[in-house]
Formats: structure tokens, sequence, C-alpha cells
């Protein structure tokens, strides 16, 4: 990257607009949809939340500033409600719906239909635990149920025993987690429904299910199971598989702490060996001999057992040992090209450069506590616009008779083409008509993104090249196809053909393919003239990769001025840590997500089973690409925009963060317990069966007599360890064996229904089968939809965002109307429209190499 790239960051000004500057929301939210509305605030946007004279319930959720609870002393409430307004009222009653683009509510009692015959002009975004339909609809949800529900709970925890039982129950991780990944989802059908407004005039209503949402979000069970009734297994701080082994990927200093060390390919083995030498603690290893093949990448949870690469593990677990936390040298394995990283806490990324060059934290000022805090509050850097750090959180009503802004008249911008619109499988218009994406992106990270935005109705080209492709081999199809999953009872054989990997379906279906070798002349030419008519550059490389290859934000300015170049990373490509290796887990280990879940010390850290912040990242850089088309279609002006996958995960340990700043504490991991909200009992308890788990959440005494009465137990009304909400929380060891003793008689799903029933918010720790053959919720959602691939065939994909669209439903086949693209399948269509070559022409450029 060019030092004139590497500053044109850092040249805007302090009050450089946000993407939604001048669009305001309405906001009346609980814990569910303040994040959206954080996120909001954060782009720009105005955000004003409505409250009743006595405050928001979540100003009663803790931590509290000094530790002395206070409706104006909630860090939970600072943290997710920094940089919006407060009005005491209620949407039935307010005035500023007339003046706002966007309601965001957790109200299921409202009459949507009356709101949108009052103000067509509306965006009326609702975020309900189960939706609006099916059986499920009235359940009661909360994080740690809907963690549990979602499949994300069995995807993480520890390592099962030497005999592959689990005797340690799956844990959910923290922090809020179930609300961040649907506040994102929200947020991405949100910018598509203002594009769509923008150009139409037409307001619509937005509806996202929590369940539905964090069910879409763990990266690999879903397709392994639809593909070839594969199981798979959690284990510590790393991707679950379909073969449990018991070989962490995370090893501990001499004073106890952690870092990860993934990544035992023979490409990373050419890079260990020679880096362990420099220490004299290489042991047995020996570097790859000149004939290995070094381009082999492994998809993550998709290895078996390997008793050398247990032994690598081992080795490298050594060489952690042998040092302590504050000396470990993984920067100098991350200059060697290893996957290594510091388990951080949330709090410890605040004092590092990287992260201060990059603006990734602020100091809040709050003015009645004569003091500032500290919050998270990007997550990429631009040319054009900023994130917008805020003001502190409001106090209660602090705005009651401040004269808002009118709204500015909308006149509808003018259509991107003349053509009539094309309709999705749902026969309604796609909200992102004539939005074309030219995609290097790979893996999930970025991939992701794109998909998304295919989803949306986006002409997304992914760009791939043979010497280099993106991740097919994981989930594939099997042997003997759709015919032999219908009849299977275990898992079946996969095939090799690298078009028919279900997870690269699930990933970019609706895209179209193109192999193209831009390091040849030719090729590099023709990337040019096929961006020259796209909108957005999307990519995923190592920073720096584009640019020199002459693809830079100012080379593609100077080929379309208008060009939106979107850009992400590891770790973003500005500052001191632009090289540095990563991937899901590793990003993880840097924000500090890893670290924050788990049993509490001494126990390890359990982390994530799956490339959490490879979703949370997807999510991140559709809202970059969305957010960029409706800030460029309103002002013309395009932007480079450099986003960080691990930016994405630091703003998700904001409590954390504000915590240690405000009082000095570092978290501390809690297993299931419920940190700051309390529940008693809260957790996840052994039901009959093999690997059966109910998580039960009761926040109120009614939920607890009604559990107490289910059970059959009214012996624990009368006992006073569990007397009260307080005791209960004094005395959870001896609570928490009582219920499991009650629990371990039961069928999950059938004590989950008599729970919900009763009042009492449950889930079952649900894995894959459950949620794709038994989860009556997900079935009425549609959560999955048959896609026709050309060459795999006909199979179900998760259908994202999670957002149901009263206009413009988006769906998982795109424009395209059929799955992920083969290798180069459109190879000749898109030379031919685009650049009007002959299919001659084609088959010439393929026999010299170019594409």
């Amino acid at each position: 990257m060019s030092a004139q790239e590497q500053a044109l960051p850092g040249q805007l000004p302090e009050d450089a607009p946000g993407l939604l500057a001048g669009i305001r929301v309405v906001e009346e939210a609980d814990e569910t949809a303040e994040y959206c509305g954080l996120l909001l605030a954060g782009l720009g946007a105005e955000v004003v939340k409505l409250e009743p004279p006595e405050g928001a319930p979540t100003r009663r959720i803790g931590p509290f500033l000094g530790d002395e609870p206070g409706p104006e002393r909630s860090l939970h409430f600072w943290a997710y409600n920094r940089g919006k307004r407060s009005v005491i009222g209620k949407v039935e009653t307010t005035e500023l719906l007339a003046e706002a683009d966007i309601l965001l509510t957790s109200r299921r009692d409202l009459d949507v239909a009356a709101l949108r015959a009052k103000h067509p002009h509306l965006l009326i975004a609702r975020m309900t635990p189960f939706g609006d339909h099916g059986p499920w609809k009235d359940f009661k949800g909360s994080d740690l149920v809907h963690l549990a529900l979602s499949g994300i709970m069995m995807n993480c925890g520890y390592d099962p025993d030497p005999a592959l039982r689990y005797d340690l129950p799956p844990i959910a991780p923290q922090l809020w987690h179930a609300y961040h990944i649907a506040g994102e989802q929200l947020l991405v059908g949100l910018l598509a429904a203002l594009i769509h407004r923008l150009h139409t005039g037409e307001g619509q209503d937005l509806s996202c299910a929590v369940h539905e949402a964090t069910s879409k979000n763990p990266e690999l069970d879903v397709m392994s199971w639809v593909m070839r009734r594969a199981p798979l297994f959690r284990m510590t701080c790393r991707h679950a598989g379909e073969h449990p082994t018991h070989s962490p990927t995370i090893g501990h200093t001499k004073d106890g702490r952690w870092c990860i060390s993934t990544g035992v390919s023979v490409r990373d083995q050419a890079n260990l060996v020679p880096f362990l030498e420099g220490y004299g603690m290489q042991a047995d290893l020996v570097a790859p001999g000149k004939d290995a093949d070094r381009n082999a990448r492994n998809v993550p949870g998709s290895a078996g057992p390997n008793e050398k690469s247990a032994h690598i593990l081992e080795i490298i677990h050594r060489f952690i040992r042998a040092h302590s936390w504050a000396d470990l040298p993984w920067r100098e394995a991350q200059a060697a090209g290893l996957l290594w990283a510091p388990l951080r806490k949330p709090h410890e990324n605040v004092a590092d450069a990287h992260w201060q060059a990059r603006g990734t934290f602020a100091e809040v000022a709050h003015p009645e506590h004569g003091r500032s805090f500290t919050y998270p509050v990007s997550r990429w850097l631009s040319t054009e616009t900023r994130w917008q750090a805020g003001a502190r959180a409001p106090l209660i009503g602090e705005h009651d008779g401040h004269r808002f802004a009118p709204r500015a008249a909308s006149v509808p911008a003018k259509p991107r083409s003349d053509a009539a619109p094309k309709l999705s499988a749902h026969g309604k218009p796609f909200p992102l008509q004539g939005v074309r994406i030219f995609d290097f992106s790979w893996f999930l990270a970025s991939a992701g993104g794109t998909r998304l935005a295919a989803a949306l109705g986006a002409d997304v080209i992914k760009v791939e090249w043979k010497e280099n492709p993106d991740t097919r081999l994981a989930a594939m199809a099997p042997v003997d196809g759709r015919a032999a999953r219908a009849a299977a009872t275990a898992p079946l054989p996969p095939v090799s053909d690298p078009d028919m990997g279900g997870q690269f379906n699930n990933k970019n279906a609706g895209k179209r393919g193109l192999s193209l070798n831009i390091r040849h002349p030719k090729g590099l030419e023709m990337a040019r003239r096929m961006i020259a008519q796209s909108d957005i550059v999307a990519e995923g490389f190592s920073p720096g990769v584009l640019q020199r290859l002459g693809l830079g934000y100012e080379a593609l300015k100077q080929i379309k001025p208008d060009i939106i170049y979107v850009q992400q990373s590891g770790m973003g490509g500005i500052g001191r840590y632009g090289r540095f290796r990563t991937i899901g887990p590793v990003a993880a280990a840097f924000a500090g997500t890893a670290e924050m879940s788990g049993l509490p010390e001494p126990a390890m850290p359990a982390g994530w089973g799956y490339s959490y912040l490879d979703w949370i990242g997807a999510y991140g850089f559709c809202m970059a690409i969305l957010g960029a088309v409706f800030h460029r279609d309103r002002t013309g002006r395009g932007q480079w925009i450099d986003s960080s996958q691990c930016e994405s995960g630091i703003m998700l340990g904001a409590v954390p963060v504000l915590d240690h700043s405000a009082n000095g504490r570092i978290w501390t991991r809690i297993g299931n317990r419920s940190p700051y909200k309390p529940a008693a009992p809260h957790g996840a308890f052994r039901c009959a069966g093999e690997d059966r788990w109910l998580a039960i959440a009761c926040f109120t005494e009614a939920e607890w007599h009604a559990l107490a009465r289910l059970a059959g137990r009214t012996d624990w009304l009368e006992d006073p360890r569990f007397a009260t909400l307080a005791a209960r929380l004094l005395h959870q060891e001896a609570l928490e064996d009582a219920v499991s003793a009650w629990t371990a008689t039961q069928e999950a799903h059938a004590a989950m229904l008599a729970l919900q029933n009763a009042g009492v918010p449950a889930g079952v720790c649900q894995n894959a089968e459950d949620r794709c053959d038994r989860d009556p919720q997900l079935a009425a959602l549609d959560w999955l939809t048959e896609i026709e691939g050309t060459k795999i065939g006909r199979w179900p994909v998760t259908e994202l965002p999670a957002v149901k669209f009263s206009a413009t439903p988006g769906h998982a086949a795109g424009i395209t109307q059929r799955g992920a693209p083969g290798y180069g399948e459109d190879n000749e269509r898109l030379l031919g429209e685009m650049l009007g070559y002959s299919r001659a022409e084609v088959a010439a450029l393929a026999e010299e190499g170019v594409i």
C-alpha cells in the first residue's frame, strides 16, 4: 500500500459525517434491539430513545459505576446507548415518527398496520424473540435460551472425556451475543431497505426473530448435517468438528495466560520449524521437503484425528510454557508467518498502539461524573466517512423539549436502470436493484458479506484463480447425491469435486463465477474494464495485495471516480498489525471474545467452537458495502473502507472494557451463569439421553415458583437458601445441583415445552439435527431455502439475513436464481456481456492462462 493511501483516513476531519448522516431513528427497545440502535448511531444516524418516566428497563442491568445500582449508573445502558438521545414517551403518542426515517422496536404489541397507514415513508424494524407466527411465537427468550436453541452452545464448550462422552455442559459464549448476532442482521436489512426507499420512496416493515438469526450463525454444523448427515462435536477453544480430538490449539504460559497457535499444515510447518529452531526448541520437527504441497489449505473443523498434528501442537505448547505472558514472542511468530495470537482480555486492547492508530477506542466525557470513560467506537476506517463516537448515553428524558429538525423532504433518487426490476422468488423486487460487486472475497468473513448482498439482489461477480482458489472442500455433497442423503442413517462419504462443496454453496449462493488471472497483463486489463462497469470492489486478501497489482483505491478511482472499494482483513490494513495472519479463532483471541467464555479460572477458556468473528466480520463487511452505496447514491461520492474483522469483535466487548475503565475490574469467566442481569437458576442442565442439555433462566420469583411446581419440588420454595433471588444467587452451586437432579430424569424437549407453557424461559441445547429436522419454529420461519446448483444439484442453504421484508424480501438464490457458481462457471457469459468477447476469444484466453 502506498504511503499516500495509508495516510488517507488520518486526513479526515474530526467532524467527517457518518454513512447515515441525516437519518433519524426512533427507538423503543430493550436489550434485544439496543445494540442495533447503537450501530445506527455509530454510523451517523440520529437515534432518539423513547423511555418511560422511570427509564428503560436496561438501566437496571449491571455492572454499575462504583457497584452502586441506579438508572443513571448502569454501564450496560451506557455501552448500548452511547450517542443516543432520550425522550419520555411511547410510540403510540409521540410526534417524532412524522419526522423519522426508522422506528426500531422490541415490542410485539404494536399496531403496525395503523403505524404504516399514518407514516407510509417509515421503515418499521422489529426485533422479536421467536417471530410473529409459528408454534413457539409466544415462548420466552433470553440470551442464554437463544444461544442454546440456536445450536451455538452445542458448538461451544470443552473436549469430551477419553471415551468421547461429555462430562461438562456446553458453554454459552459471553456476553449478550444472541442480540449482537440478530442486531447485525437486522441492520443489514435496514440498510438495504434505506437504499430501496431512496430510489422508490417506499417504506416497509422489517422483522427479525432472534431465534432464526442465531440459528444461522454457527459456521459449519448445519451444512455438515444437511449434506452428509455428519454431526459435529464441540472442542475446547477451536472449531467443532466431525472427529473429536484432545489437542487444543491453545497453550498456557508459565504464568497461566493463554496463546492460540492454530494452523499445522505443510505451509505452516515450513514457517514453524525455522522459528522454533531460532530458540533451540524444534525438538524432532523437520521442515517439509521441497516437493511438499504448500498450497493445500484445510477448512477449519474438517480435519480428522491426526497424531502428527497433535505432536506438533504439543511441541508448540512446550515452547509457550517456556515463556511468561509478557515475554511470549507472538509478534515474532506472526512475523514468521504463523497463526499465533495471545488470548487477550477485552480491556487489554485499549493500550495497543495498533488500535490507537485506528481510532478503535475513544474517551467519552461524562460531565456529571467529572471524567471520561473508554469505549470501543469504530469498526473500520474510510476516506470519506467516520464512525461516530457520539456523546455519552443520555440521562432519563434529557432531550424532552428538544426541537428536532424537520425531516427533509424525500424525493426518490433516479432508478439505476429503466429496465423492469428483477423479482425474487417471493415475486417482489430485490432492494439492491442494479448494484454490481466485483468480488475478490474469500473465506467466510468477506465472502459471507457479499453473499448477503447477493441475496438482497446485487449482481455479485465472484473472482477466483486456480492457483489460490477460495475454500471449496468442506461439507461436500455425498456420494450418490440427494437420494443417498434422504435414505441415510449415518454420515455419508463425501465427493471430492470442488464444485460440490456445501459450505461453499452456502457462502456463495446467488453469485456469478469468473476465473481470472489478474497477475497476467491481459487479466489485469480485463479486471480494470469490468470494474469500470461495477459499483463496488470487495476484497478479503491480505492488505496490499491488490494495491501491488495496480488495483488500489487511487488506481480504481482513475477507472471509476465514484467507485466503492471495501477491503476486509483480520486486523485492518492501516496500523502496525496490517500484515498479521488471522482466521476466525485468531481474530477472536486478539479481540478478547475467546478469553471471555468458559468456566471460571483455573479452567481454561472454552472460547468459541466456530469462527464467530467470521460471521460478525461478514455482517460488518456487508454493512460497509451497503452503507457506502447509500452514501454514494445520496452524494455521488465513492470511498475506500478498510474494515477489520478483529475490530468487529472488539466492539462486542464494550461492557467489560467500560467496566475496567470505570471500576478497574477485569473480566473473569462465569460459565453459564448470568453476570449482570440477576437470574438463578441460570445455566445448562443435563437431561436424559446422550449429551442432552436444557438451558433454564429464572429472572423473576414467578418463574422460579413455576419451575419448582413443575418439578414437583415445592420443598425448594421452603428452603431458605432458595427463598429469594438474592438467596439463590448466594447458593448457586446447591441450586444447580438440585435442578440438575430433576432435569436428569427429563427428556429435554418435553421439559422445555412444559417449562415454556408454565412461563419459564427454557431452551434445549439443540444440535444441527434438532434445528434441521425437528425445530417447528425454524420450519415455520422458512429458515432454509432449497436452491439448485449447476453441478451440486438441489440442496437447502440458510436464508440470510434473517429479516422478513414486507416490500423487498431477499432470496438466497439472488438474481442468478441458483446456488454458488462452479469455478469460472460464468466466464463466457460475463466476458461476452461486459467486454464483448466472442466464444472463440474466451476459449483463446483460457488457452493462454488468462482465465
